[in-house]
């Protein structure tokens, strides 16, 4: 476990000079629920791994807490679950993603790596916050990597993504996902290449989960990026 500004996170270190891929996890998880992915995902170069932990603490069932990044109302999701509702973020800003970023910012700024050498991504709420960062990034960071993510604020997300034309992304996304539907990540996916970016998002039979096809294609997109 490492500090970096008030964030800790767990590191795999296997290189100075080799490419970082920082992966945030999603709400209710911790530092240590993508961990595995940095001996599963099939990389033929060395790179380091960064998996930070969320600097809330979230109620997750009785007796248990996660982490998160922020906040979300979790009465209102169990009521659009019950009535068949698809919940749209992508006219939305989340309270507290102004927070998420200011501190995770600092963070990335603590690990003194150029954006350049930077892959970054994250599952669910924390591929989001990754949106979020890679699209206000001072220079083009190297990768961006959406698991089980959904458009936020296109309003926003639009004009930035014309500052990263040309850039390589990485989308999934689970046909029956019932947290976050599939349409908002297509969403997100038009957003990024009708603007510039090259990508696509890949599919998958399943739900809200990273398998193994998917973790196999995230491995083949690192690759094609550190190459």
């Amino acid at each position: 476990m490492r500090q970096l500004g008030t964030i800790k996170c767990l590191e795999v270190n296997n290189d100075d000079n080799a490419p970082w891929i920082i992966l945030f996890h999603g709400y209710g998880a911790n530092a240590e629920d993508l961990f595995s992915l940095s001996e599963v995902i099939p990389v033929q170069k060395k790179v380091n791994w960064l998996f930070p932990d969320g600097f809330l603490e979230v109620p997750i069932g009785p007796g248990w807490t996660g982490r998160a990044w922020w906040n979300v109302n979790m009465l209102e999701l169990q009521e659009l679950a019950q009535s068949g509702g698809i919940r749209d973020l992508s006219d939305k800003t989340p309270v507290g993603l102004d927070k998420a970023v200011e501190k995770t910012s600092k963070m990335i700024e603590q690990l003194k790596i150029p954006w350049s050498q930077i892959i970054i991504g994250g599952f669910s709420q924390g591929a989001m916050l990754a949106t979020e960062l890679y699209l206000n990034a001072p220079e083009s960071p190297k990768g961006l990597i959406v698991l089980s993510g959904n458009a936020l604020h296109l309003d926003k997300w639009k004009p930035l993504v014309q500052s990263r034309k040309g850039q390589l992304f990485f989308m999934s996304h689970g046909d029956n996902d019932p947290v976050l539907s599939i349409k908002g990540a297509r969403k997100l996916e038009t957003a990024l290449t009708q603007n510039g970016m090259k990508g696509r998002l890949v599919n998958f039979s399943g739900g809200h989960e990273i398998p193994m096809n998917i973790i196999k294609s995230v491995g083949d997109y690192i690759n094609n990026l550190i190459q």
